[in-house]
């Protein structure tokens, strides 16, 4: 018989291979059985009993980690592989904000990227900030959209996350407070299932500084993943999501399986599990995947 809980420890391939060191102290904290090797020197599985009052938690055996840079993540045995993926998109599935890099483009990134960093962290409202940024962009080229895809980068592993997801049979989405015109390209390139964003106005080749529709903050994150956990049939519990920012928070705490992707530090505060160190891959790797599984092409 299975043990009812797993710790899954990853390390970032870039890094090293996972020291057996950071293996034994893990085990040794969560009284765990033999390890179950998903990826040769990058993560593993450690079987263990269900955490008793006083046990060590995620916190605890993190920060014994710490100077291995070694993400561990604690679940439960039953339940591991979600049904539903809903991923952010900017810092996420991207490596960079795209808003600030159209930002930085135009000559004025140093103030749009402190509004996005003060918004992410929690210290100003969402809406009224994006409201804020967008607002800069009055009188645009379109064009400089099209720069910035150019240099957008897909975080290492976002592929063979929503692709191995997919040929499972999840129901993927890219839910982000970004805009639609980029939404749409990375979900393709990714195959996504459906994307969501806000909608950056433009007409005649200009953007207007405005929004062309209500605004997706965190309530509307929230709320798309209720509503497509609810299409699928499944309860919430049977989700995956996935985010840095503050306004990730609502949904990376109410799905079954929230996780702070290298996350600002007031998501770390209210989010227990977390990937610090490693790439997207961990998020297969935590749901039990082995690295055999994942589709690489």
């Amino acid at each position: 018989m299975s043990l009812p809980s797993v710790l899954t420890l990853i390390i970032n391939r870039k890094s090293g291979s996972l020291p057996s060191e950071a293996i034994d102290i893990a085990r040794s904290l969560v009284k765990g059985s033999a390890p179950v090797i998903l990826s040769d020197g990058e993560a593993v599985d450690i079987p263990c009993p269900t955490p008793a009052p006083g046990a060590a938690t995620e916190t605890t055996i993190r920060a014994a980690l710490a100077p291995y840079k070694v993400d561990a993540v604690l679940t439960k045995t039953r339940g591991r592989r979600k049904a539903v993926l809903i991923a952010d998109m900017d810092s996420t599935i991207v490596t960079s904000e795209t808003l600030d890099e159209i930002a930085a483009l135009l000559g004025f990134g140093e103030k749009v990227a402190e509004i996005t960093r003060a918004s992410m962290a929690g210290e100003l409202d969402f809406d009224a900030s994006l409201k804020k940024r967008v607002s800069l962009l009055k009188g645009q080229s379109s064009a400089v959209l099209e720069s910035v895809w150019k240099d957008t980068k897909l975080t290492d592993g976002a592929l063979e996350l929503v692709r191995t997801m997919h040929k499972n049979n999840a129901r993927t989405a890219l839910v982000s407070g970004g805009f639609t015109w980029f939404t749409e390209r990375v979900a393709k390139l990714c195959g996504f299932d459906e994307h969501y964003g806000n909608i950056l106005d433009i007409k005649d080749g200009k953007i207007t500084g405005e929004l062309a529709g209500p605004i997706l903050d965190p309530d509307a994150k929230l709320t798309y993943l209720q509503t497509i956990t609810q299409e699928r049939g499944v309860q919430l519990k049977a989700a995956l999501t996935t985010g840095d920012g503050a306004n990730d928070i609502p949904m990376l705490s109410h799905a079954g399986l929230g996780i702070a992707f290298h996350a600002k530090p007031k998501v770390k505060q209210l989010i227990s599990r977390q990937v610090n160190f490693a790439d997207l891959r961990a998020h297969l790797f935590i749901q039990g995947y082995k690295a055999s599984d994942f589709v690489v092409d």
